[in-house]
């Protein structure tokens, strides 16, 4: 049986940040703009006033302090709250496009990170929750800029984006048909995001992530995690759904619809995704004939401080430690696909030869993905 390792990740993210202080102060000029404009419907009971949001809230609600954007000037701007599209966001035959070019910055760290170069991958794969375009695919146009051998392609998992990737990259090392394999994740979901709403505004940030996985036997990178089980799950549920797509052209004013953004029922995430996670962990775990005590790390979707912390206290029966289920979305947010393997890019020095954890995605679908694996 071919062994799998991870021997390198890497990560970027755009120049623009923006606080919750930041959000809070442009949503509540909106607030009062939308009041004052609607203020007869909203008297005669027919418009619902809007309420301000505050960073007080959106920290308790979400455990977010601050994330990356495209482009944060048009997010805080009253009359626009959407980012302004980068000049150069588009690309053209000799220049990458954004996703491109994110994805580049970041695949480069993870390549030197596994000590390989461009021409020692035979296989791309970039997965995101959401592409800026359809075709030709940003994989290929990653290849090409990176100089990678065989094949490329593009897909769409939403939050499980990444783990998803991650998986068809294990399976196509263990058919064969690739040694080496480089997952691109490169995530701009703030252009999903309605910031006129008060219980979405805060949620996403942007950023890509990188992995290289490839054969154990021709591996040479200092920092290797051997790949000890993976596995996928997913249930259909609409509580995670945007409607935009190439349809929303035959919609009427098909843009200012709210369901073309994010839309969530959160409470029902809540209640129906957390028992499927720790379902779905457990399953994995005895699969493999593993306690959960064994696992030093759980690296999990950096969706909400209160979800993580719910799923890890339900399966170790206690309080997790912030080392056993590490945060990163208090600085980053929740950046879909990213997050599980953001958590693992950064919290994972300490651990010492042996030691084991578990890289897991959940979110829209409903899709769970997890890899185990252990430090060599």
């Amino acid at each position: 049986m071919t062994d799998i390792v991870i021997s390198g990740t890497g990560i970027y993210h755009p120049k623009d940040k923006v606080s919750n202080d930041e959000l809070v102060v442009a949503f509540n000029k909106h607030v009062d703009i939308f009041n004052a404009e609607n203020k007869a419907d909203i008297d005669a009971g027919r418009v619902t006033a809007k309420q301000y949001s505050s960073s007080a809230f959106i920290e308790k609600a979400s455990g977010i302090k601050s994330r990356y954007v495209v482009e944060a000037s048009g997010i805080k701007d009253e009359n626009r709250m959407a980012s302004h599209l980068p000049d150069d966001a588009l690309g053209d035959d000799e220049n990458p496009s954004m996703q491109a070019r994110w994805a580049i910055a970041a695949a480069q760290q993870a390549l030197d990170a596994a000590g390989l170069k461009g021409e020692d991958i035979d296989l791309v794969i970039c997965s995101a929750a959401v592409l800026q375009r359809f075709f030709p695919a940003l994989s290929i146009e990653v290849q090409m800029h990176l100089g990678t051998k065989g094949a490329a392609y593009d897909m769409v998992a939403a939050c499980s984006s990444a783990t998803f990737g991650m998986i068809n990259a294990v399976s196509a090392i263990k058919s064969g048909m690739a040694k080496r394999v480089l997952l691109v994740n490169p995530e701009i979901f703030t252009t999903m995001v309605n910031y006129r709403d008060r219980d979405s505004h805060f949620i996403f940030g942007d950023i890509c992530t990188a992995v290289v996985l490839e054969s154990a036997d021709i591996a040479k990178a200092p920092d290797q995690w051997k790949v000890l089980d993976t596995k996928m799950q997913t249930k259909f549920s609409s509580n995670i759904r945007s409607e935009f797509s190439p349809l929303t052209r035959f919609i009427e004013n098909g843009l200012d619809r709210q369901d073309m953004y994010f839309e969530q029922e959160g409470r029902k995430v809540f209640k129906e995704l957390l028992p499927l996670v720790c379902r779905f962990i457990e399953n994995q775990l005895d699969g493999v004939d593993m306690a959960i005590e064994e696992l030093e790390r759980m690296w999990l979707h950096q969706a909400n401080i209160n979800m993580n912390m719910y799923a890890a206290k339900k399966l170790l029966g206690r309080e997790p430690t912030i080392t056993e289920a590490p945060v990163v979305l208090d600085e980053y947010g929740n950046t879909a696909g990213a997050g599980s393997v953001l958590a693992f890019h950064f919290h994972r020095a300490d651990l010492k030869a042996g030691d084991k954890g578990i890289i897991c995605s959940f979110g829209a679908g409903y899709s769970i993905g997890g890899l185990i694996v252990e430090k060599l």
